[in-house]
């Protein structure tokens, strides 16, 4: 049976019916799915109650999955056994709501600055997915914003102006927006600055869009001053409402996007009083965004 893809935004966003991701993919059904996440972007699949074996088997149709940044965070003990799964979650690893001075917790309050994922990483990711197993009784949602429609939508003049800019971006630079991490000089040598484009085609669409995050700090070539003032003007006018989609996280939401046309953020909630576990898969791209224009 061909999958319903419902249309969740008038640019972007598909809501994905008649499929039992517990079971294995079909090559139709999965080249379906391929062909809707190229056209949208981001996909909610709903009432998908997989386990992480299930989520791991899905995930990697698409290709090789990484790890969790989170893990060179000295001290800290992962919570989940499968390592191809990073722990979007409040808990460690007893289970217990994380304290509010706990490293962990304050690592991924970065979480809710508009980003990419791995932007950091010099070769960085290309599809998440999220899975919700555990919901708090507000908050905690998560907005995506369309990185291709902001693109379309930009005056000729600005995008001649950022054609060929390259940015570097950092996770130690978006975690300290947020917190005093106190990083030390191992952790930061684990995950140095990367350079990306800032504009990149998208291989799905063949459509342009701009690759920002809040891992990005400078752009090669500008004083640092003017590429701040430029990355802070790029990510306000891609995160206007009319590029933006909230989705609400009901229990057995498995929601997939690509990160080479979006960005997203975690809405806020009461993370000392009320547990959010949320499971994640993440395909590593084939290539920096830099190769990939080499090889374009």
């Amino acid at each position: 049976m061909p999958i319903k893809v419902e249309p969740a935004h008038p640019d972007f966003v598909g809501k994905v019916t008649s499929v039992d991701l517990r079971r294995p993919v079909e090559p139709a059904t999965f080249a379906e799915i391929e062909d809707a996440i190229h056209r949208h972007a981001v996909l909610i699949f709903p009432g998908q109650m997989i386990d992480d074996a299930q989520q791991i088997a899905f995930t990697t149709l698409f290709g090789p999955l990484e790890g969790a940044a989170k893990s060179v965070l000295k001290g800290t003990k992962p919570r989940l056994e499968l390592r191809e799964i990073i722990d979007v979650s409040n808990l460690d690893q007893d289970n217990t709501i994380l304290a509010e001075t706990d490293r962990r917790r304050l690592y991924s309050l970065g979480n809710q600055l508009w980003h990419t994922d791995a932007s950091f990483r010099r070769i960085p990711a290309r599809y998440s997915l999220l899975s919700a197993r555990v919901i708090p009784p507000a908050g905690g949602e998560t907005e995506f914003a369309d990185m291709r429609a902001a693109y379309d939508a930009l005056p000729d003049t600005m995008r001649a102006r950022i054609e060929g800019l390259v940015a570097e971006h950092s996770i130690w630079h978006s975690r300290g927006l947020v917190a005093d991490l106190k990083i030390d000089e191992d952790e930061r040598a684990a995950l140095p600055p990367v350079p990306q484009v800032l504009v990149r085609t998208h291989p799905g669409s063949k459509r342009r869009s701009l690759y920002l995050a809040a891992h990005a700090f400078r752009i090669r070539g500008l004083p640092d001053a003017e590429g701040k003032a430029l990355l802070d003007e790029l990510t306000e006018f891609a995160t206007q409402p009319r590029f933006v989609h909230t989705h609400r996280w009901t229990v057995g939401d498995l929601v997939m996007w690509d990160n080479r046309c979006t960005m997203h953020r975690g809405r806020p909630y009461d993370d000392t009083r009320h547990r959010r576990d949320m499971h994640r898969t993440t395909v590593r791209d084939h290539a920096s965004t830099l190769d990939q224009v080499d090889a374009a």
